[in-house]
Parts: structure tokens; C-alpha cells; sequence
């Protein structure tokens, strides 16, 4: 009888053991496709880039937190970037002191603005002579997808939720790019290399750049920020 009993309990203690083992596995089997799954800094910039490049079009706004003393230089951008490539928006520009909101519209290679004093005329501009860049290129191969390619020793950082909602999870990726890459953006960025930190949300779209360095030549280093939003904008831009 006793034997019958230890055999039973024998048996149980198996059967338990058994059972709890299948979650345990299961959270095993669970957890190897997700590393697996789980892609190089390097890769998701480059998809990143890839979306950007892509996209029909995109909402961007562009700005300094503080343009030093005595430069002429970009201070914000804010407008529709499309495929195309084109541009519709305004950039605001420190020139000989003052502040200066001018509508911009880039197309076909040529770049209009709505200068101050000119009864809402457009004229043809060299966006360079302003310290910013032509618009319509930021989304190009030398503009914001050439710069999350060249990153150098990319670094991913902490993922938060955010954007409309709270519903999408943002994760950081920063790393350096070489100052040469700059000028597509700034036309006067000057230094060797530039800090750079790129938000990625998980549809592996950029939704945040920022980036720290010699913008202006013999100046301290400072910071831009550039958002972009409402991936798939679609926008019909003409020559005015």
C-alpha cells in the first residue's frame, strides 16, 4: 500500500514539474525570435533613411536654440517637403541683425521667396547667400537619408512612448557624422564632426533629428532640432 502511494505521489510530482515547464518553455521560444528580430543601430537608420526617401511627403520644422551673436544664418524652417523634390513654407533668417520671416517655395531645382519689402513679389534666391540651404534637398540623397547613412558608431538609447496618443514607442540612436556631410543642411557648418541624435519610431520613420556642432566658422558649438511628421503628405508645389 505504502509503495502504491509513493509511486502516486512519484507520479504527480512529475506531471507538475511537466506542466510547469510548458510557460517556461514557451517564454523560451518566445524570447529567441524576438532577439533574433531585434536589428543593428545601423540597419534601423538605414531603413529609416529608406522611409524618408520614399515617402510622397512630409511635414518638417527646423529650429535653432540659439543662433550666435553676429551670425546670418537659418533660425527656423517650418513646410511640406515632397518627393518630387519641392518645397512649401517659410524659413526664418538672422540677416544683418534682424529677424526675417520669408515664405520659400522649392522647385525644379530653383528656389522663390517672398522677400521683405517687395509688395508679395517672388523672386529667384541663392538660399546660400542667407545661410540656409535649398529646402526641396533635405529629403534628397545629400540631405537627412545621406546623413542617417553616414552615422558613424551608431548607439541605440532609451525607447519612450510618445506622439499622438502616447501610441507610438521613439527610440534614440545617436553617433557622429562627419562635418563635410553638414553643409547639405547648413550651408556654413564648419566643424570636423557633428553630434547627432536620431529619433526612430517603431514604423521606422524619423521623427527627430538633433544635431550639435560649429554651425558658423569661429563660433561656439550650438544645436538644431528637426522634426518631422505626417509621413505620406501629399502636396501639389509649382513654380509661382
Amino acid at each position: 500500500m505504502l509503495a502504491r502511494q509513493r509511486t502516486s505521489r512519484r507520479l504527480v510530482a512529475a506531471l507538475t514539474g511537466a506542466l510547469l515547464a510548458v510557460p517556461a518553455l514557451a517564454a523560451c521560444s518566445d524570447d529567441g525570435p524576438a532577439a533574433s528580430e531585434a536589428k543593428a543601430p545601423g540597419e534601423v537608420l538605414a531603413e529609416a533613411s529608406s522611409k524618408l526617401t520614399e515617402t510622397s511627403g512630409v511635414q518638417l520644422t527646423l529650429t535653432a536654440d540659439q543662433l550666435p551673436e553676429g551670425v546670418s544664418g537659418i533660425a527656423k524652417a517650418a513646410g511640406t517637403l515632397i518627393k518630387a523634390p519641392a518645397f512649401d513654407g517659410s524659413i526664418s533668417v538672422v540677416f544683418a541683425g534682424q529677424t526675417v520671416d520669408v515664405p520659400v517655395i522649392a522647385v525644379d531645382g530653383k528656389v522663390y521667396a517672398q522677400l521683405p519689402f517687395t509688395n508679395g513679389a517672388w523672386d529667384k534666391v541663392n538660399p546660400k547667400e542667407y545661410g540656409a540651404p535649398d529646402p526641396s534637398s533635405l529629403v534628397g540623397a545629400d540631405g537627412f537619408p545621406g546623413l542617417l547613412k553616414l552615422t558613424e558608431d551608431p548607439e541605440a538609447g532609451e525607447s519612450v512612448r510618445g506622439g499622438a496618443d502616447n501610441s507610438e514607442i521613439l527610440t534614440t540612436y545617436s553617433g557622429t557624422v562627419p562635418g563635410d556631410a553638414m553643409d547639405a543642411i547648413i550651408p556654413s557648418s564648419s566643424g570636423d564632426s557633428f553630434d547627432v541624435e536620431w529619433q526612430v519610431n517603431d514604423d521606422g520613420e524619423l521623427t527627430k533629428a538633433t544635431m550639435t556642432g560649429v554651425f558658423y566658422p569661429h563660433t561656439d558649438p550650438m544645436t538644431y532640432t528637426v522634426e518631422f511628421a505626417d509621413y505620406g503628405t501629399e502636396l501639389d508645389i509649382t513654380a509661382p
